[in-house]
């Protein structure tokens, strides 16, 4: 899959505690948009401007249904955040570490 540049980072898009909510409810299985509204409890018009910032992000992808839209997670743009905490799980891992093998010499 080729690189998009797209204008709001994916770091702002989920961001947002809806687009999250969105995203693991999408996780789980896919969903119309009035699924996600029941789901959700929010307005159409704001669970569909989230997909839509979703999608431009390149997070969820549409899949037509009959007449209607079914959003799919596309986990792939994630990959971009894993791999920038990747040196900070070695960092919390080495301080907890650091925290047990304390912890053990003063037993």
């Amino acid at each position: 899959m080729s690189k998009k540049k797209y204008t709001t980072s994916l770091f702002e898009v989920i961001a947002e505690e809806n687009r999250r909510k969105i995203i693991d409810l999408i996780r789980k299985r896919p969903r119309s948009v009035g699924e996600l509204v029941e789901c959700t409890q929010l307005s159409q018009p704001g669970v569909s401007k989230h997909l839509r910032k979703l999608r431009e992000a390149g997070l969820v992808i549409i899949i037509k249904d009959s007449q209607k839209n079914i959003y799919h997670l596309n986990a792939e743009p994630l990959a971009e955040i894993d791999n920038w905490l990747e040196p900070y799980r070695k960092y919390w891992s080495d301080k907890l570490d650091m925290l047990e093998q304390l912890l053990d010499e003063e037993e």
